[in-house]
């Protein structure tokens, strides 16, 4: 096993290089650059924009760039200098707490969408086309067909508009109320956090929590059809051991291999809810420099995501071979 990570470790190396120049490649495509929103200024020069685009090596071919930058990464481990703060790129993307916030949001996230949707999805697969499995099956599709931003909207608009939580001094933007901001915890602030955190999870989580109940209810039901599970019935075994301790336990294997792309994904599908929810998220500060076109920052955020991806199914692929003992790494 230990040969297989590190083996896997290495291959990400490739990958993680092949991403970084599919990534500069469509920066360099995109229209504009970071002195395009500065070029409206009518009271800038030429020789002003001249002077900038040198400062920050814009006047150089791509190639170039995209070398000196690669060569920064691999000799001094320096991702670059964001165009806009001018601090490094591993600051700007992760400065205060944003790298600890988002893992926090992430894997809570993560911990409460299968805590919650792989017991209602082995409930519907059990209770087949009853009345609790045609509204599980409902408020499925219906998680997965509305929008996380819609959804992020209709939250805040209920939470402020109808039930006027502001009047009862509770805020719904950020991860904690102006008072707590920088204050030491306690009891308190952990509520405040949970009071804020919890449309995230929400927001975040229904669209995962939809998809995994549809897969853990249709593997289950594929698996409970086996004739190695009629066997077991045929024996005597009680339904509650024939389906957790038999049938749960191999119909469980196909959703582990989609844990890989569960984590990347929700990274990725809370960038729309950080902004909304205003998180103090990674996620933020990459959206801030999609807009300001801070190709570095972009890039280490684009690198960050791919890493994400690389680590989530290798960790998805350990887990599997330690459920199932069919599977070894050789």
């Amino acid at each position: 096993m230990l040969t297989y990570i590190i083996r896997r470790v290495l291959y990400m190396i490739p990958l993680l290089l092949i991403v970084s120049i599919i990534s500069f490649t469509l920066i360099q495509v995109m229209p504009g650059d970071y002195l395009t929103r500065s070029r409206l200024n009518p009271y800038l020069s030429q020789e002003t924009f001249d002077r900038m685009a040198r400062l920050y090596g814009l006047d150089r071919p791509f190639v170039e760039r995209y070398w000196a930058w690669l060569k920064g990464i691999v000799t001094r481990g320096d991702f670059g200098l964001s165009f806009e703060t001018r601090n490094s790129v591993y600051f700007t993307l992760f400065m205060g707490d944003r790298l600890f916030w988002t893992l926090i949001v992430t894997i809570s996230t993560l911990l409460i969408t299968w805590g919650i949707s792989i017991p209602l999805g082995i409930y519907s697969a059990t209770h087949k086309y009853k009345v609790s499995d045609h509204t599980l099956t409902f408020f499925g599709f219906l998680g997965l067909s509305v929008p996380n931003f819609f959804f992020a909207l209709v939250l805040l608009w209920f939470l402020v508009a109808v039930l006027r939580v502001g009047d009862h001094g509770l805020g719904v933007s950020g991860l904690f109320d102006n008072r707590y901001m920088g204050a030491p915890w306690t009891w308190g602030k952990i509520g405040n956090l949970l009071w804020h955190i919890w449309p995230a999870w929400v927001v975040i989580g229904t669209s995962g929590m939809a998809g995994l109940l549809r897969y853990m209810r249709g593997s289950l039901l594929d698996t409970l059809s086996l004739p190695y599970v009629q066997t077991a019935r045929a024996k005597g075994l009680k339904e509650r051991v024939v389906i957790y301790k038999h049938a749960v336990r191999n119909a469980i294997n196909p959703l582990i291999s989609l844990l890989g792309m569960t984590l990347p994904n929700l990274v990725a599908g809370s960038l729309v809810t950080a902004i909304v929810l205003n998180l103090p998220t990674v996620e933020r500060s990459f959206w801030t420099a999609l807009n300001a076109q801070d190709e570095y920052v972009i890039m280490g955020g684009l690198l960050f995501f791919s890493l994400f991806l690389l680590v989530g199914n290798l960790l998805a692929d350990i887990l599997l071979a330690w459920v199932d003992p069919r599977i070894r790494y050789d």
